[in-house]
């Protein structure tokens, strides 16, 4: 009975130890960045500068630092088509200025790397899984995904986006609409309608659309303290879903093969 007991205590202990081994924190968050073919190393450079920047900035910093824990978790993963997922920066901690400086000079020191096709879908079933056993607790749950243009290899992505909503993760959106790409069937212009039908979701999910190279930093800094401190965006959006058309959530899909019919 005492072996029993001793047994039975041991478990508990074991128990109560994987309880309380995660760290609490304000916000889990995957930065989720597009290296696809399609951004030509110029996009990456300004793309990455962007979130070393923005991450160390005085801004975000003080945004983590008003939060209840007064910290986050992070990691930084670049995607591409369905077999290209990776995580290139670890999930982090991040509650001072020393932290974001360690995680801006981890995502500086990644290679350059350009994969072939834009599964938005194969990104967004790679990083919810991210989430578990990651050694962080936290009341919200964030993929933040950017990218230059739609799905358009690998699974559909409204039921991606769909399984990840259920999961209670937010996922917000950074459509680049700096550079046509997909040649002459490009969708650039229409990329930020096209998050907003086919990408985003969640409670108070939002994107911001950055148009220019000089944007980028700046939109990137916004959108992470929006993110951070979990306040409502004050963004423009396109048209309402109910003033418009839908967007065809398969057009990616359909214009690539108009392009390799050509």
């Amino acid at each position: 009975m005492k072996g029993i007991l001793a047994g039975a205590l041991a478990v508990a202990c074991l128990a109560s130890a994987g309880a309380t081994a995660q760290e609490n924190v304000d916000l889990e968050l995957v930065l989720a960045v597009d290296v696809s073919g399609s951004m030509d190393l110029d996009e990456q450079a300004v793309q990455r500068n962007g979130y070393v920047e923005a991450i160390k900035s005085p801004e975000v910093i003080a945004a983590i630092r008003s939060g209840y824990r007064r910290k986050i978790a992070v990691t930084y993963v670049e995607w591409g088509g369905p077999p290209s997922q990776s995580v290139a920066v670890p999930w982090r901690e991040i509650g001072d200025q020393a932290d974001a400086e360690a995680f801006a000079a981890a995502i500086a020191a990644i290679p350059p790397s350009r994969v072939w096709g834009t599964s938005i879908s194969a990104s967004l079933d790679f990083t919810s899984q991210l989430f578990a056993d990651n050694g962080f607790d936290a009341p919200r749950r964030v993929i933040d995904i950017s990218g230059d243009g739609p799905n358009n290899t690998g699974a559909p992505v409204e039921p991606a986006r769909d399984r990840v909503l259920a999961m209670g993760i937010v996922i917000n959106g950074l459509p680049i609409l700096i550079k046509p790409s997909m040649g002459r069937f490009d969708y650039n212009e229409g990329l930020d309608k096209y998050y907003q039908d086919c990408v985003i979701g969640g409670a108070g999910s939002f994107m911001v659309p950055v148009t220019s190279s000089d944007q980028f930093a700046p939109a990137i800094r916004r959108k992470l303290v929006l993110e951070i401190s979990g306040l409502p965006p004050r963004l423009t959006f396109a048209a309402a879903p109910g003033d418009r058309q839908k967007t065809d959530c398969m057009i990616g899909e359909r214009l690539r093969q108009m392009w390799f019919r050509e």
